[in-house]
């Protein structure tokens, strides 16, 4: 059962794609870019009215000389990545019928109602705890299509323009670029060259973040709240696509292995399908080199080595954060001073992530697993979340075979859990509060970003049946204690269980779904 993957120097090698496949597919993908340790979120918005005839792509054009979206290929000094939302392709020409054979939660968009509640930041008419005060600042502002209403339409469409009908933001996002390299005054200048550039076309910067991920004096990316981040990512495997960089085959991974198809659209995913993406039907398609579809007769493959990118702007209070530890941890200690010496502010801190703050998993009787482990399962290592609690973050957004009842469900429960994983490529932005922290008007947080090609089965189902989950893991009514809403959490301990209160310390400014293309599907996109 407890198969080790190759490693190099006690952690999983990193993985590639084979040519033609490399050359195809945004870097974004493959490399968080780590070597780049600044970046830029450009938040776009395409100006004119209406849905463009013709001419609708003319601005990548013009973007492609000054800031070039990244292949997988090989490093470059600089790197983009690109993405855009339903009402961007919608706004650039795209045709009706590509657009209608895009995935539901990508042509609904991140705010229709249903999606709303299953994600956790709206009920009704009213936007949760969950979310910024005054609701988000930006979305796509997909408009509704009949079937977001009707369940028996299909016509995706016929769009519903009643701005009473759909939930709407101030800010309306079409594309985001994402730029990545070296320093700061460099990044600056580039946004400068990318306003400039994308300016005659009427496509202008409606929101912008600055991205960070320089590593601390021991060489760990930290997030706001002070814990290594980036731990603990699926693997994908496809035999002669993902390889090493020697050329050879990346195996399936024991416990974090996943199909290359729940990565990118064209390729076998874990239901042992192929994972579908859009289609078009046109002479553009033949001039971009966008492959003929495999099954359909015709179409070309617009998807093919594309994904669908979920991006959410999500605000930390770091304050609020250490506070709640902080007042948490001294409840603890005046109500059992004989048995709770060890419960400190980082203590409890360290139980609501589930690890410690360098990465490392909390394991029973205060042992760790290191950070560079990532091959084990909670039944064997900590059945009863007596080191990582059973309601933690990590825990919940992974829970490899602990879900399982008995050990004979081992095996398919994390067979199961593996079919619901995402590829995490966030960044967090703002600048890093002062230790101890102290409050402040600082916008600080994480630029959520991760990459699936089923919305509905992997990302959302990650946010609504594990993290959101009130009866998670044999659990009542508690959430994720640390993006979740305002509640409890428990921590087993022995001879008793300890239940401290978590406030809400991460808000949700904004976000969307957006589609990744791939390099032929931008070169489609930019002649339409």
């Amino acid at each position: 059962m407890d198969q080790r993957p190759v490693s190099e120097g006690g952690r999983t090698p990193s993985w590639h794609l084979a040519a033609p496949d490399n050359a195809q597919t945004q870097g974004l993908v493959v490399s968080g870019f780590a070597a780049l340790p600044t970046g830029r979120a450009l938040f776009l918005e395409l100006g004119w009215k209406g849905v463009k005839k013709k001419g609708g792509g003319a601005w990548l054009e013009a973007l492609r000389k000054v800031a070039r979206v990244s292949d997988a290929e090989k490093p470059d000094p600089r790197a983009a990545a690109m993405g855009f939302t339903w009402s961007g392709l919608q706004k650039m020409g795209l045709n009706p019928n590509a657009l209608a054979s895009f995935d539901r939660p990508f042509k609904e968009g991140m705010f229709q109602e249903d999606r709303l509640r299953r994600l956790g930041d709206r009920r009704g008419d009213d936007w949760q705890g969950t979310v910024i005060p005054g609701g988000p600042k930006w979305s796509g502002n997909t408009p509704l299509d009949a079937a977001a209403t009707d369940d028996e339409a299909r016509a995706f469409d016929d769009r519903q323009e009643d701005p009473e009908q759909r939930v709407r933001t101030p800010l309306t996002v079409h594309a985001l670029l994402l730029l990545y390299c070296e320093h700061d005054e460099a990044a600056e200048a580039w946004c400068e060259q990318v306003s400039a550039a994308l300016a005659p076309f009427e496509v202008r910067v409606v929101h912008h973040l600055p991205l960070d991920l320089r590593l601390d004096p021991q060489g760990i990316a930290r997030e706001h709240f002070g814990f290594a981040d980036g731990i603990s990512q699926p693997i994908p495997f496809e035999p002669g696509t993902v390889v090493y960089r020697d050329g050879g085959d990346v195996p399936k991974d024991y416990w974090n292995g996943v199909p290359l198809g729940e990565v990118l659209m064209g390729h076998r995913n874990g239901h042992n399908e192929i994972a579908q993406g859009p289609v078009v039907a046109d002479g553009i398609g033949d001039t971009a080199g966008l492959p003929p579809h495999p099954k359909g007769v015709g179409f070309r493959d617009l998807g093919r080595n594309g994904s669908y990118m979920v991006v959410r702007e999500l605000k930390q209070d770091v304050y609020a954060f250490w506070e709640s530890m902080r007042a948490a941890a001294r409840h603890i200690r005046e109500r059992d001073p004989e048995g709770s010496a060890h419960v400190t502010t980082a203590w409890l801190a360290e139980r609501v992530v589930g690890r410690d703050t360098h990465g490392n998993l909390l394991c029973p009787m205060g042992g760790t697993i290191p950070v560079a482990d990532n091959d084990f399962g909670f039944w064997d290592r900590d059945r009863h979340g007596m080191g990582c609690p059973l309601g933690s973050h990590v825990r919940r957004a992974n829970p490899r075979d602990g879900l399982a009842p008995v050990e004979a469900d081992r095996q398919t429960l994390l067979d199961a859990a593996n079919n619901h994983r995402i590829l995490r490529r966030g960044r967090k932005y703002g600048r890093t509060i002062s230790v101890p922290p102290t409050p402040d008007d600082v916008d600080r947080g994480l630029l959520f970003i991760c990459l699936n090609t089923d919305i509905t089965r992997q990302f959302e189902f990650v946010q609504q049946t594990w993290v959101l989950n009130p009866n998670f893991a044999t659990l009542y009514d508690e959430t994720d204690p640390l993006i979740g809403p305002k509640g409890t959490m428990t921590i087993p301990e022995d001879p008793l269980r300890r239940i401290i209160d978590v406030e809400t310390f991460v808000q949700m400014a904004g976000g969307e779904y957006f589609f990744l293309p791939s390099m032929p599907a931008l070169d489609y996109l930019g002649a339409l």
